[in-house]
């Protein structure tokens, strides 16, 4: 019987170390305010809203790198929960604009609270410089692969 192939180890791999903290990560924060009524993607739209003028569904959509009817998707299930609303747009009568609802606006500052929590928990161990250069290393990469930088806020 022939020899397999060699194969590099799956932990030789830098996106199997990315992929594994990004998961701790992301499931630790989803379970967070999830308790709080919402999922991630609800959050990043409920973010790139708060303190911003109202935005069209189509402008959120290019920010946020979803399509529109992501965005739709997500806005229904957000004033369902009395956390968003649609607004006639005041220069096009045909269009309309997403904006928080007094409840989403106090809602987004406890998120945000989560979030940097659970970043302090998952990141706590690099020291401020690590965690700089991380942050400068993943942007660039992003950037490199054409990927949008939102959120980042």
């Amino acid at each position: 019987m022939p020899k397999p192939p060699s194969a590099s180890s799956l932990t030789d791999h830098l996106g199997f170390w990315l992929r594994m903290v990004s998961n701790q990560v992301s499931q630790a924060f989803a379970a967070k305010i999830e308790a709080r009524g919402v999922t991630v993607a609800e959050w990043v739209l409920l973010r790139a809203l708060y303190a911003a003028p109202p935005q069209s569904p189509s402008k959120l959509a290019g920010t946020m790198g979803l399509t529109k009817g992501a965005v739709t998707k997500l806005a229904d299930r957000l004033i369902a929960k009395s956390l968003l609303q649609r607004r006639p747009d005041p220069d096009d009568a045909r269009a309309q604009t997403l904006v928080l609802t007094p409840a989403g606006e106090r809602l987004v500052p406890a998120l945000a609270a989560i979030a940097d929590e659970n970043d302090r928990a998952f990141f706590g161990a690099l020291t401020a410089a690590e965690r700089k250069a991380l942050e400068k290393t993943l942007r660039r990469l992003a950037g490199h692969h054409g990927k949008t930088p939102f959120p980042t806020s």
